[in-house]
């Protein structure tokens, strides 16, 4: 259903944007009616073969399956001023005289802005730098640094080489722990020698840990376990461990394949978090440990539930922080909290816009990031 209605709003954003191109003087006065829209239809075809052809493999079938979602992307950036344009001129009906000019400038900002998009989706992400003061932290904890990623999505777009460059990123940080939020891949296990060893240069002496996200489990989720972990990367799935004396690391699998599970929505986070951090921890002090949730996807029923159950931190992702603008606020209704820093009755919870990109590699108007937390004891 969702790749149906995709397909129509793909369709219907390439028929306006040519509609509106095709009365620019410039395209008109140079190209015939003919021959433009066989154009159109060329590409309209493509677009459409290239989203039912996919993007995953690594051969002639990549470059349609790119082209499909890099030209989505485009037209929905286009259609933006072209949409304003039509709307301050009562499309056309108003100051017809300067409505070429609108909308040849219309188009121009739309080319610009699909370029910065296209620039900002492709750029290294960027590191963004918190100091995050946890209720229960022990003293001697004071200062440990922490790096976040999410959403990564390993596959036809990245791949271990991409990677490895987050790992430098990454290691000149010097963390403690890295901490992987899920959708680590795009669908697909990502089936690459070079994966393992570009995970195995991660430098963290408490450990590289993840949790799976909702594109795990659009593949074979065990295979893709299993590349990580030979990785060294250790998964939490549904349970939680000391990270450190006094601080807790917990992680539950993504809450959508819990709830196709017959689930429900915290089912997986009672579970996890149903022995006391305290108790886990072994202290034998009394004194509540410190703890850290990983759950890759922000939905206020867990948010909330992790609150009530104690948890300092929690880390997510999913959201992408909208990654093209105006999507950003259809995101925000589905989650509130869907970007950034949140403060939830005591309980902070992070919400980063992830590393890469899903779909055209693009983003309107933040970069992708990389989260450096240090953790402070309280005062």
């Amino acid at each position: 259903m969702f790749s149906i209605v995709l397909n129509i709003i793909g369709t219907l954003l390439h028929l306006y944007v040519a509609a509106r191109l095709a009365t620019l003087p410039a395209i008109g006065s140079r190209i015939a009616p003919r021959a433009w829209w066989s154009g159109v239809l060329f590409i309209w075809l493509v677009y459409i073969a290239g989203v039912h052809i996919g993007d995953e493999a690594l051969d002639w079938r990549w470059w349609p399956g790119q082209f499909a979602l890099t030209w989505l992307g485009i037209v929905v950036v286009m259609a933006l001023p072209l949409l304003a344009v039509d709307i301050v001129t009562g499309f056309g009906a108003w100051w017809r005289a300067a409505v070429p000019a609108l909308r040849g400038g219309a188009a121009l900002a739309g080319l610009l802005l699909a370029a910065f998009a296209l620039f900002q989706g492709m750029r290294a992400p960027v590191v963004v730098e918190h100091e995050v003061v946890l209720r229960n932290l022990p003293g001697a904890l004071d200062g440990t640094v922490i790096v976040a990623l999410s959403d990564i999505h390993l596959g036809a777009q990245r791949r271990s080489q991409w990677l490895g460059q987050r790992v430098q990123q990454i290691n000149a940080l010097q963390p403690a722990a890295v901490l992987m939020l899920g959708d680590l891949v795009e669908n697909d296990p990502v089936r690459d020698a070079r994966l393992a060893p570009t995970l195995r240069a991660l430098e963290a002496p408490l450990g590289v840990w993840a949790v799976t996200g909702n594109h795990e489990f659009y593949g074979d989720v065990d295979a893709t376990v299993r590349e990580f972990q030979e990785g060294g990367v250790r998964w939490l799935r549904d349970r939680q461990v000391e990270l450190a004396p006094g601080l807790m690391l917990a992680g539950i699998d993504d809450i959508g394949a819990a709830m196709r599970r017959g689930d429900k929505l915290t089912t997986g986070l009672a579970r996890t978090l149903a022995v006391p951090a305290a108790a886990v921890a072994g202290t034998g002090t009394g004194t509540r440990a410190a703890t850290i949730l990983m759950a890759h996807i922000p939905a206020t029923g867990v948010v909330d539930a992790a609150g009530a159950l104690g948890v300092d931190l929690m880390l997510s992702g999913h959201t992408h922080g909208g990654q093209i603008w105006p999507f950003s606020y259809a995101v925000q209704r589905r989650f509130p909290r869907f970007v950034g820093a949140h403060d939830i009755g005591g309980m902070i919870l992070y919400v980063t816009r992830g590393a890469g990109s899903w779909g055209p590699r693009m983003r309107l108007w933040q970069p992708g990031e990389i989260i450096k937390l240090t953790l402070r004891a309280p005062s």
